[in-house]
């Protein structure tokens, strides 16, 4: 296979265009693999304090998707150093596919994102109610306030309704010592900020770094998609 020498330049530019485009592509795949992986990992028990499954389930879907535009990558790089026509065809289809799917959950995620936002506020504040009781639902909050510094939903108030203010909640001190705030809790001694307020800044700001590098491999898809069908004609 080639191209026939009118188009033997052209031909080139193109062939090496896509292959530059699917590098930089399988390297943006493999950041946001290693961005949503380090997110499910290191903030997984966020997930109990929702009440459902949305938070490590987005992430889930991220994490697969980066991995399906690496294999995707790889084949658009070797379809173009080899010049095959069905590999060219299978890499554009799936592209497309890919492209599709990251579009309409991209537009879901922006309508919804208020909708989120209030019942993440509800599912956390009904899980209050089962701090010391359900021991994974007890470490859940536990790790949320010591490792965000923050307390309750909205306000550290939020556990007057459920019993005395966790020591979770108390600021640290050198040496892994805790204020005590338990008995008298004030903003001297507990941390102020809600945890709705620090997970949604958690989760905006890492979505934002996750979604401009998810923008930039979807600029590329574009890009690919184009190349590959230029390609796909010229090869004889």
């Amino acid at each position: 296979m080639g191209f026939s020498s009118r188009m033997d330049c052209c031909g080139q530019f193109v062939k090496y265009s896509l292959f530059i485009a699917n590098f930089v592509m399988f390297v943006g795949g493999a950041i946001v693999f290693c961005l949503t992986l380090w997110t499910l990992v290191d903030r997984s028990f966020v997930n109990e304090l929702l009440g459902t499954n949305l938070f490590s389930g987005a992430v889930y879907v991220l994490l697969v998707t980066s991995v399906i535009i690496c294999l995707v990558s790889f084949l658009g790089c070797v379809g173009a150093g080899k010049e095959v026509k069905c590999l060219l065809l299978s890499y554009f289809i799936i592209v497309a596919l890919v492209f599709v799917t990251m579009l309409i959950g991209g537009v879901l995620g922006y309508v919804f994102r208020e909708r989120v936002q209030q019942t993440m506020r509800q599912e956390m504040r009904s899980t209050m109610a089962l701090y010391g009781s359900r021991r994974e639902i007890t470490q859940a909050w536990d790790l949320t306030q010591e490792r965000l510094q923050c307390c309750g939903v909205d306000t550290w108030h939020d556990w007057n309704r459920y019993g005395p203010v966790p020591e979770s909640c108390c600021q640290e001190l050198f040496g892994g010592q805790r204020k005590e705030c338990t008995i008298f809790p004030t903003i001297t001694n507990l941390y102020n900020q809600g945890c709705l307020y620090v997970t949604t800044n958690f989760i905006r700001d890492h979505a934002a770094v996750i979604g401009g590098t998810s923008i930039g491999v979807a600029i590329l898809m574009i890009f690919g998609m184009i190349f590959s069908c230029l390609l796909f004609n010229m090869i004889e």
